[in-house]
């Protein structure tokens, strides 16, 4: 019978991690002053490589460290050199005190991507899936460091204005597999990358949930997967019952529903704000997991 979850070595900078027998939580540490979820509680060095080390502490496997937001709605413009000055002294700090950390920069700037990596990142996660700056693919080619490839359609300033998707699971598929190839084109390695659906990126209300109950398909491309579900807001949309709006640090519980649905269909890595929680029900889902397959 095949497994939900196949099993991957993915191929990062200086290691390689196993993907497929326990499920692998990265934590997310925003060090800007506007992220939908915690924007400016983070914003300076120290308070940043304090959250991040407690993040470490509580069980996290790989901490995924951004500079700019990508949330919905128009915002200032973030420069590279503005992005650096954020997250450079974050990794720097995090290494000394933790070396063998595995750091994820989340940027689509290739000189952002280039730096931290210099600094210690392993894998850069980038949202736009190489298409937002033409320098990134061979950048990433060149730096031989892992990769998250994210889904997104259009750009966050435009989403209230897409069309609806009659199905949103045929278009992801079929585009992250055009992005995974062309990422493969230009140099990157097969066994560095990861595929992430980009729930929210783009898609509406009544989009996210086809594609969470059927993320297993995704399978079918070939690449170990990664779901980044929390706190998004289609979760506030669904829990609140009476219309009213549910902040986004009043989504763990629907978040971790979300969680461990994603891990009884195969992800390889689920991208969380809450730690602890979400390794305390990544356990029970992985257990789960083990009698099904």
């Amino acid at each position: 019978m095949r497994k939900v979850r196949p099993t991957f070595e993915w191929q990062l900078r200086t290691r390689t991690l196993a993907l497929g027998e326990r499920t692998l939580v990265m934590g997310i540490v925003n060090v800007t002053p506007d992220s939908f979820s915690d924007g400016g509680e983070f914003l300076s060095r120290e308070m940043a490589s304090e959250h991040v080390l407690r993040l470490l502490r509580e069980g996290a496997d790989i901490i995924d460290i951004g500079g700019e937001s990508t949330r919905p709605g128009q915002k200032q413009p973030v420069t590279a050199e503005m992005e650096l000055e954020r997250v450079l002294p974050v990794i720097e700090t995090v290494l000394k005190e933790a070396p063998g950390a595995v750091i994820s920069i989340d940027t689509y700037k290739s000189e952002v991507a280039r730096a931290a990596v210099s600094a210690g990142a392993e894998i850069v996660n980038d949202v736009s899936g190489l298409r937002w700056n033409a320098a990134m693919a061979s950048t990433i080619a060149s730096l031989k460091c892992g990769v998250v490839l994210m889904h997104m359609r259009g750009r966050p300033e435009g989403w209230r204005n897409l069309p609806p998707l009659s199905d949103a699971v045929a278009l992801v598929k079929k585009e992250l597999g055009e992005i995974a190839e062309s990422a493969m084109t230009a140099g990157i390695a097969r066994e560095s990358i990861m595929l992430d659906p980009g729930f929210g990126f783009g898609k509406n209300y009544d989009e996210n949930y086809p594609l969470l109950a059927q993320f297993d398909e995704l399978h079918e491309l070939g690449f170990p997967l990664l779901s980044g579900t929390s706190r998004k807001s289609f979760i506030g949309k669904t829990i609140s019952g009476d219309g009213k709006r549910v902040s986004p640090d009043g989504r763990l519980h629907g978040s971790l529903a979300t969680l461990t649905a994603s891990i009884l269909k195969g992800a390889h890595v689920v991208r969380v704000h809450d730690v602890k929680p979400a390794v305390e029900a990544a356990r029970v889902a992985d257990a789960i997991l083990a009698a099904t397959t």
